[in-house]
């Protein structure tokens, strides 16, 4: 029997000796509500299959093989709708998860609770349930794994911290573990251990899989200590990786060459930068996508060349790319509505650029109200300080340093103002 065989088989009487002890009221573990061990066992293996970022279509086919084997599982019909895409068609599928739900056991029935007001945005509530249930069921890795996620969501990273290494002590073959562990790490300031937790998670990944939050977390790392080169090497990495998988569908490989040409524009790397925002375009055209994403990956050509363009002082030039920018999103229509906050980043930056902190503030003030991330808050608060007001700058400098969201937004905005705070 093969090595995930055995795993598979291991986790299977795992599960149904947590069943048996869920009838004596002594159950450490989740006990899946199926009297069906085909059922069971694919959702243990789409489970071991998340672990080690294998693809969603995988996961989601062992979903479909569980659910024919036991239509009445509510486990399984959630694992199905969780690994849907679009969310329209996911919703008929979590819903009956939810009723199914009533007649599951009690662990799962809160474990599936939580699930699903976590996916509400609801996680203070998600991590209520998940602190009991986990305080229950100290034995199950799920359990722990779900509760890392979403106290590390909330920015309680030492919580975050003890759930993923008791996930890592329960089960130390789960790549997902480490890299979520690297990210905690991360947040914490923590930066070579955060590396080396996800180069673990790198060497225990599925051979096949090119997980993003793996090379990502290797370049923010690199990133937060001011080496550009090795995260663009981590970033060329992923590149290779992900072509070799055959990438994820609806996603061409464009959004890794704009993150590459962002840490060049914002490390003064100009011409790269430029280079990599128009090589990254030439994927689009091609790709099996909608006209809509195509139009909206061309929305970031525009957006990417006018920062870069504003950058090497061809400040005509940046403002033609704003334009045409905004002349898309006014011809969308109501569609559109929702990328009026990228308009007014663009233009922001292009004003701080060109020396106008007046208008960069109105700009970057009505982007960060609508769409607030860490990089757009640098901008602001670079803007605050080069029109003398110290107080607003250095109060969202502050903010930026006491963000907990795991970006490279975070990663380019969070050592200057740390710097800027002394």
């Amino acid at each position: 029997m093969s090595k995930l065989g055995l795993r598979v088989l291991g986790a299977v009487l795992l599960m149904g000796a947590a069943a048996n002890a869920a009838e004596t009221g002594k159950a450490k573990a989740l006990a899946f509500t199926t009297t069906s061990t085909e059922a069971r066992a694919r959702v243990v293996e789409a489970l071991g299959k998340i672990e080690n970022f294998e693809p969603a279509a995988r996961v989601k086919d062992l979903a479909k093989q569980a659910v024919a084997a036991d239509p009445d599982f509510a486990f399984a019909q959630y694992l199905l709708g969780s690994a849907t895409q679009p969310a329209a068609d996911a919703k008929p599928i979590l819903d009956k998860a939810v009723t199914l739900a009533k007649n599951a056991s009690p662990g799962e029935q809160r474990y599936l609770e939580a699930g699903m007001l976590n996916r509400s945005r609801k996680s203070q509530e998600a991590a209520a349930i998940l602190v009991r249930l986990h305080a229950d069921l100290p034995e199950d890795r799920t359990v722990a794994m779900l509760l890392g996620q979403v106290q590390l969501n909330l920015g309680q990273l030492e919580p975050a911290k003890t759930a993923f290494e008791r996930a890592i002590a329960l089960d130390a073959t789960s790549a997902r573990a480490y890299a979520l562990l690297g990210n905690v790490h991360l947040l914490l300031g923590d930066y070579g251990m955060a590396r080396q937790l996800f180069e673990t998670a790198r060497s225990k990944k599925a051979k096949e899989a090119a997980p993003g939050a793996v090379f990502y977390g290797i370049a923010f790392s690199h990133l937060y200590e001011g080496h550009p080169d090795l995260a663009l090497a981590s970033l060329a990495t992923f590149l290779e990786e992900y072509r070799r998988s055959g990438g994820s569908p609806g996603l061409p490989e464009v959004f890794i060459w704009n993150s590459m040409a962002r840490i060049n524009l914002e490390n003064g790397r100009l011409e790269e930068a430029l280079t990599h925002y128009e090589k990254g375009f030439e994927r689009v055209p091609g790709a099996d996508i909608s006209e809509q994403d195509k139009q909206i990956w061309l929305g970031r050509l525009h957006h990417g060349r006018g920062r870069t363009l504003s950058r090497m002082r061809k400040h005509e030039d940046a403002q033609k790319e704003a334009e045409t920018l905004k002349k898309m999103i006014d011809q969308g229509g109501e569609a559109s509505r929702r990328f009026v906050p990228a308009y007014h980043y663009l233009a922001g930056y292009l004003k701080l650029e060109a020396g106008d902190f007046k208008a960069a503030i109105e700009h970057l003030t009505q982007s960060n109200d609508a769409d607030p991330d860490p990089f757009r808050k640098l901008l602001l608060a670079r803007a605050y300080e080069k029109a003398g007001d110290k107080a607003s700058a250095r109060k969202v400098y502050q903010e930026i340093v006491d963000s907990k969201e795991n970006n490279i937004e975070r990663a380019l905005a969070y050592p200057e103002a740390k710097r800027k705070l002394g």
